[in-house]
Order: structure tokens, then sequence, then C-alpha cells
């Protein structure tokens, strides 16, 4: 029984920043499942292009983002790099979302906060929430709520009031110091829905909201400015290595897709 209370009163924590969650995005994507096109069963034959049909209606951007179901090292979901700019097309507020639900809800998303909680749990972040499986559920909610809503600001809700493009677009060429320079400054600098620079009022205030914003369901110790500026920078340092993964990953798939072909015998 004992067990039974804490982890009830574990999973009652961990709901939380989850009902936030859910709060802030119920309505989009509720509109977004009512506007979403149905497929013609017919087509269902040629699946490239479908997929590529079915994306377009969606987002508005078919072909110039990363493969469909392209992972990172062959792991992390990657929706957002734009490796063709020259397809370029502008995202609607609905593709916008459509993109923070597909990073946000992808089997990985799961595993990955897990890992996250249990690093915290290993360095007793947050000490109100103690040990154990109640301490490992508490902080397994709050990392949840801070990946999800990071992302649902920065690559969303931002970008589809100020009109800002969410999606990185790879340099693709250059040597590696330039392009790791420019990956780096994609942070401070982005592309608006007319294809214009601007500075990524998305990216570093919406990294500020969301950090904000997880004071609400975060143990009153650390709900300080100190504590929400460092929320705020981690985020953003992540941000900056997911930048520098998205220009070098496209190269690292096609050499390896290269080889696998060669490897491959002859029918």
């Amino acid at each position: 029984m004992i067990i039974v209370d804490r982890w009830r009163q574990a999973l009652g924590f961990a709901w939380g920043p989850m009902v936030v969650v859910a709060f802030l995005f119920a309505f989009p994507l509720r509109a977004q499942q009512q506007q979403s096109p149905t497929t013609d069963p017919s087509s269902q034959s040629d699946s490239q292009g479908t997929e590529n049909q079915q994306n377009e209606r969606e987002t508005g951007h078919a072909d110039q983002i990363a493969p469909k179901n392209d992972r990172l090292f062959g792991v992390i979901p990657n929706y957002t790099t734009v490796e063709n700019e020259d397809r370029f097309s502008p995202l609607s507020a609905k593709g916008k979302f459509k993109l923070a639900v597909d990073s946000s809800f992808d089997p990985y998303t799961f595993p990955f906060i897990g890992f996250i909680a249990l690093v915290g749990q290993a360095e007793n972040s947050e000490p109100s929430y103690g040990q154990g499986m109640s301490g490992y559920a508490k902080r397994y909610g709050t990392s949840y709520g801070d990946a999800i809503i990071g992302t649902f600001m920065t690559t969303s809700i931002f970008p589809s009031l100020l009109h800002q493009d969410p999606r990185y677009y790879q340099l693709g060429e250059g040597r590696i110091t330039h392009r790791t320079y420019y990956a780096v400054s994609r942070i401070f600098v982005t592309r608006t829905d007319s294809q214009h620079e601007q500075f990524n009022f998305s990216e570093i205030g919406g990294n500020a909201a969301a950090a904000g914003l997880s004071n609400i369901y975060h143990p009153a110790e650390d709900r300080s400015f100190a504590n929400t500026m460092s929320v705020w920078g981690t985020d953003i340092m992540w941000d900056t290595v997911a930048n520098v993964a998205k220009e070098f990953w496209p190269d690292i798939r096609r050499k390896i897709t290269h080889k696998s072909q060669q490897a491959a015998p002859t029918p």
C-alpha cells in the first residue's frame, strides 16, 4: 500500500506540466485534426508521391525538408531541416504546429526524456523531489513539460505570431569551421515567411517564455530568476547543438547510403 500511495503521489505531480501542455495546445491540435485532408485509398500504391502530396497539402513544404522519417544519427527525429533551399515555400501556421507535434510526440521523445530524468535523478537535481520511483516520476514529468512547451513555443506559437520560419536551412558547402559558425549563428538569425533574414525572436523569446512558464510546475525553491535564466540558457545551448547536427547530418547520411548501395550485391 505504501508503494501504491507513493506512485499515486508521483503520478499526480507529473501530470501537472502535462495539463499545462494540454491547456496551451489542445485547441491548435484540434483545429489541425479537423482540417487535415483525407487521403484517397486508391493512391496508396504510389507511397512516395502520396507522402509528398499530403505533406505539401498539410504544411506547404513537400520536398525541401529532410526525407520522411529521417533521424539524426539514425535516432533523433529530424523534421525541421531544409536541405535544398531552392525548393523554399512558406509554412502556414498549421504547418508550423504540425512540425511541433511531429517533433514533440515522436516515439523517440519518451525514452529520451526518461534518460534526462535519470540523469537528474543521479545528480539529485531539485532535491525536494527525493529519490526512488516517486522522485523519478516527478523529474520525468517536469522534463517532459519543459521539452514539449519549449518545442511548441519555438516551432509553432512564436513563429506563427511573428511570421518567422522555424526550420533550419542547411548551408551544405564550405569549410567545416564556416559551416559550424553558420549553424551556431542561426540561433540568432532566422528567415521570415517571406524569406528575409531577421533576428530570431522565436528562438530567443520562445525559450524565454518556456523557461518562465516552467515556474508554474517546478518546485518553489527553483522559481527564481537565476534558475529561470539557467533553464533558458540550457535550452538555447541544446538548440545550438541540434543546429550543428542538422548542418552535417545530411552529408553523413548520404555517405552512409552511398556506401550501403555500393556494398549491396548486384541482382
